[in-house]
C-alpha cells in the first residue's frame, strides 16, 4: 500500500479546446484525405454519379453521429468508441480490438495522407520548379512526414489544435478554388451534366453494387467526427459543445463534398478522373481553368493532407494512451509527458506502425481499411448506444432517436460486409492490422491476468 502512495501520480491532459477549435477539428478532420486523394478511386468505381456514393456515404455517417453524440455526453472520457462498446458489453476482448480498430483506422488513414503528401502534391510541385525528369521517393517522403507529425504530437494539444485552425482554412480554400472552376465552367458553357447521372458498373457487376463499392470507399472521406470523441478530455465543457459542433462540422463538409464531386463530373470523365489517381482534383483544376497557377493548388492539397495526418494521429495516440490508463493495454503506453503534458510514449508508437504502413501499403488499400475499420467500429458503437439506455447518468446529455441508431447500425453493416462489393484487400490489411493487436492483448494478459474495470470510474 505504502509502493502505491509513493508512486507518482500521472499529470491530467491539458483542457485547450473550445467550442470553435473542435468545430475546426471536426471539420479539418473530414476535409482531408478522403477527397483529396480518393476522388479518382471512388470515380473509377461508380462512374459520372460520383457525388452520389459521398452523398450517401454522409447520410449513414450522420446516423452514427448521433449516437456518437449520446454518448460522450454521458461519458466524457478520451477512450471513445472502446470506452461505449466496454460499458455496454463488459467484455475484455472486444473493448481492446475495438480500441485497436479505432486507432488502427486512424493510423491507416494518416498513412494514406502521408503518401499522398509524396506521391502527388509534393510530385506536382517538384515538376513545376525543378525538372519534370526528377521523381521524390513517395515512401522516404511519407516516413518523414510522419516522424514530423510525431514531433508536433509531442509540442502539445494547444499548438496542434491551433495548427488545425490554419491548415483547415487552407484546404476549405482549396476546395472553394475547386467548385468555383465548377461555378464558372457551368455558366461559360462547359462541362457534361449527363455525366451526373450515369453509373457504369464493372463488367459483372450490378448499379447497385457499384454505388454501394463506392460508397465503402468514399466513407473515408466523411469520417473524422468520431476522432473528435478521443479528444473529449482535452475539450472545455465537451456535454455542451460536442453536438452543435459535430453536427455543424458535419454538415459544412458533406456540403463541400457533394459541391466539389458534382464539379468534377461536370468537368471530366469518370474513366479519367480513375486514370488521374490521387491527382484526380490537381486534374480537375487542370482543365477548368487552365491559366490557373496549378502549383498552388497543389501547396494547398499538400496542407490538407498534413492537416488531415495529424488530426488522425492525434486520435490515435489518445486512444491508445485511454486504453492504457483503463488497464486495457500495458500502461506504459499511459506516460504522459511531465513538462510537454502530452503521451509521449503512445505517440511513439502510433508515429512507429504508420511509418510500416506508408513503407508497405497502397494508398487506395489504406483508404478502404480504413472506412472498413470504421464501418465495424460504427456498427458495435450503434448497438452500444441501444444498450446503454438502461445505464443513466446524473447530468443532462444529448439522446438520440431510437431509430437512428438502429438504421445506422444496418447500413454500417451492410457497407462493412462483402455484399457492398469490398475488395479482398481490405479485409487481408485489417486482419493483418487486428492480429497485431491481438498479439498485444495477449501480452498485457500474460503480465497482468484478466482485468475487472470500475464502472463507476469510467462513467465519472
Amino acid at each position: 500500500m505504502a509502493e502505491a502512495t509513493s508512486a507518482p501520480a500521472q499529470p491530467e491532459l491539458k483542457r485547450a479546446i473550445g467550442p470553435k477549435l473542435l468545430l475546426f477539428f471536426v471539420v479539418g478532420d473530414i476535409l482531408g484525405t478522403g477527397i483529396y486523394a480518393l476522388t479518382g478511386n471512388v470515380a473509377g468505381k461508380v462512374g459520372g454519379a460520383l457525388w452520389l456514393p459521398f452523398l450517401i456515404a454522409f447520410l449513414v455517417a450522420f446516423l452514427t453521429a448521433f449516437s456518437y453524440l449520446e454518448l460522450v455526453g454521458k461519458y466524457p472520457r478520451a477512450a471513445g468508441a472502446a470506452l461505449y462498446a466496454n460499458r455496454a458489453f463488459k467484455v475484455q476482448f472486444l473493448t481492446f480490438m475495438v480500441a485497436f480498430a479505432v486507432m488502427s483506422s486512424g493510423i491507416t488513414s494518416a498513412s494514406s495522407a502521408a503518401l499522398a503528401f509524396g506521391r502527388a502534391y509534393l510530385q506536382a510541385l517538384v515538376d513545376e520548379f525543378l525538372s519534370d525528369a526528377f521523381t521524390v521517393s513517395a515512401t522516404l517522403v511519407a516516413v518523414l512526414f510522419i516522424a514530423g507529425l510525431a514531433v508536433v504530437n509531442f509540442r502539445g494539444v494547444s499548438e496542434s489544435v491551433k495548427a488545425n485552425v490554419v491548415l483547415t482554412c487552407i484546404e476549405l480554400s482549396g476546395l472553394v478554388i475547386v467548385i468555383a472552376i465548377g461555378v464558372y465552367a457551368v455558366v461559360s458553357g462547359d462541362g457534361d451534366a449527363g455525366r451526373l447521372t450515369q453509373v457504369d458498373p464493372a463488367p459483372g457487376q450490378s448499379a447497385l453494387v457499384a454505388v454501394t463499392s463506392a460508397t465503402a470507399l468514399a466513407f473515408f472521406a466523411m469520417v473524422g467526427f468520431e476522432d473528435s470523441v478521443n479528444m473529449a478530455e482535452e475539450c472545455r465543457d465537451p456535454v455542451r459543445i460536442f453536438p452543435r459542433a459535430v453536427l455543424w462540422g458535419m454538415g459544412i463538409a458533406a456540403l463541400v463534398y457533394v459541391l466539389v464531386a458534382v464539379t468534377s463530373s461536370l468537368l471530366i470523365p469518370a474513366d479519367e478522373l480513375a486514370g488521374a489517381g490521387s491527382s484526380a482534383l490537381l486534374r480537375v483544376v487542370q482543365v477548368g481553368a487552365p491559366g490557373f497557377p496549378l502549383w498552388v493548388f497543389s501547396l494547398i492539397g499538400l496542407f490538407a493532407v498534413i492537416n488531415s495526418a495529424l488530426i488522425n494521429m492525434l486520435m490515435a495516440s489518445r486512444l491508445v494512451y485511454g486504453m492504457s490508463r483503463e488497464r486495457i493495454i500495458p500502461k506504459v503506453f499511459g506516460a504522459v509527458h511531465p513538462f510537454r503534458r502530452t503521451p509521449w510514449t503512445a505517440i511513439v508508437f502510433t508515429s512507429g506502425v504508420a511509418i510500416v504502413l506508408v513503407s508497405t501499403t497502397d494508398i487506395a488499400k489504406l483508404g478502404g481499411t480504413t472506412a472498413l475499420l470504421l464501418l465495424v467500429v460504427f456498427t458495435i458503437v450503434n448497438v452500444a448506444v441501444l444498450v446503454l439506455r438502461k445505464d443513466p447518468v446524473g447530468h443532462r446529455h444529448f439522446r438520440a432517436p431510437t431509430w437512428v441508431p438502429v438504421l445506422g447500425a444496418l447500413t454500417c453493416a451492410y457497407l462493412a460486409s462483402p455484399l457492398s462489393g469490398r475488395p479482398a484487400e481490405d479485409y487481408v490489411i485489417a486482419l493483418y492490422l487486428l492480429g497485431a493487436g491481438l498479439v498485444l492483448w495477449l501480452i498485457n494478459r500474460v503480465a497482468h491476468g484478466k482485468v475487472e474495470f470500475d464502472a463507476e470510474k469510467l462513467a465519472k
